[in-house]
């Protein structure tokens, strides 16, 4: 079996931060072949300003797409996209657009509502219960409840899923890698 995983990471927080880290080891470990899309060149200061968060979108979309010009999805048996907040808008985009819809799978991490204006199917979603990028702490899982996919929130967390309290974030990177190991296996 011919397996895909293609790794969306966010504004800030790129395929080299923890969540992005180690679900990339562990989709190499599972016999992924691993596609990193390190997009640049946000504006800054983002939170909260509508017009250059969907400038960002637009430029992670566009170098999404450019990156991922050479890639024949058809050529796969098993393909999951993981994402990071913008990321993860993109993924749900691309996903709903591609030809091999039905063998996409999504890693929803720390997903904003924007993520859910495309069709999110065949995923799980991890969410921060102080996540200061969405409008409130039940707005991911009522939107992922509505999409028919689990949730798992993560409490006290953030946008990065981190407390600021290192032992229990380390015990949340392990909760969250345990189910994306169980989610990349199914």
């Amino acid at each position: 079996m011919k397996r895909l995983a293609v790794f969306f990471p966010g504004i800030g927080y790129t395929v080299d931060k923890p969540l992005m880290h180690y679900s990339r080891r562990l989709a190499a470990q599972s016999g992924f072949e691993v596609k990193l899309l390190p997009y640049t060149g946000f504006p800054e200061k983002i939170r909260g300003d509508r017009t250059k968060m969907e400038e960002s979108y637009r430029i992670a979309r566009q170098q999404a797409k450019e990156m991922m010009a050479d890639t024949d999805l058809a050529a796969y048996d098993d393909i999951l996209f993981v994402g990071k907040s913008i990321g993860t808008i993109v993924a749900a985009e691309m996903a709903a657009d591609s030809p091999a819809r039905s063998r996409i799978r999504l890693v929803l991490y720390t997903p904003i509502e924007d993520t859910f204006s495309f069709p999110v199917a065949n995923a799980v979603a991890f969410t921060g219960a102080k996540d200061p990028w969405v409008k409130g702490p039940d707005s991911i899982p009522a939107l992922c409840d509505r999409s028919g996919i689990p949730c798992v929130v993560i409490d006290g967390a953030n946008h990065s899923l981190e407390s600021g309290d290192i032992q229990k974030d380390l015990k949340a990177m392990i909760k969250i890698m345990e189910r994306t190991q169980q989610f990349m296996d199914e």
